[in-house]
């Protein structure tokens, strides 16, 4: 199985995060920020990656350094885990609908970091989280994971949905674009011949 693990302390988080490409969604998750948790498994779930993630941050300061450093975590587990990319399908994209939202996600496994954020936010909470964080934590996982992320807000109203539909989206396009391709047999996707 393709896997990483990924250790990263600082002055201001202590994270472990290990993670399995060819799960099963299956999911254990504790970072302190409960809104992100429920993210984070929705993540797992619905790009059938497992995910172990312990995040202990300075949330007496805010969320944000523990919310992004558990970005920065994720992005280089999946690099790792994805190694030379021999064989894989790079590119994934999907749409998806969460009651009155609607968000596509588009990316590809190119090496080159991107992100391209089309996503507001009707308020600046979901509950006690700050909507902001959303696009830090995709801005981490593309800068780190050498993932190229489009993110795109179609439709919605309610800010939990608009969130939600958002991660489901990227993790619908993730497990498409890490799925091995069982016609380019042990080619690395690209003409350059690496990736």
């Amino acid at each position: 199985m393709r896997r990483a693990r990924i250790d990263r302390s600082t002055a201001e988080t202590t994270i472990s995060l290990e993670l399995a490409l060819d799960g099963t969604g299956a999911r254990e998750i504790a970072t302190g920020v409960g809104f992100f948790d429920h993210m984070l498994e929705q993540l797992a779930r619905h790009a059938l990656i497992d995910i172990t993630l312990q995040a202990k941050g300075d949330r007496h300061i805010d969320d944000h350094h523990t919310v992004e450093d558990c970005g920065i975590a994720l992005g280089r587990a999946l690099a790792e885990a994805l190694g030379d990319k021999r064989g894989i399908r790079r590119y994934g994209a999907f749409t998806l609908v969460m009651d009155e939202a609607r968000v596509s996600a588009a990316l590809d496994l190119s090496g080159r970091p991107f992100l391209v954020w089309d996503v507001d936010f009707p308020t600046e909470k979901i509950g006690a989280f700050d909507t902001e964080l959303v696009r830090e934590f995709f801005q981490a996982v593309a800068s780190h994971g050498g993932v190229t992320l489009h993110v795109t807000r179609e439709a919605g109203a309610n800010s939990h949905h608009i969130a939600e539909a958002a991660f489901k989206a990227v993790a619908r396009a993730l497990r498409a674009a890490v799925e091995p391709d069982p016609r380019a047999g042990a080619e690395v996707p690209s003409t350059k011949g690496t990736l």
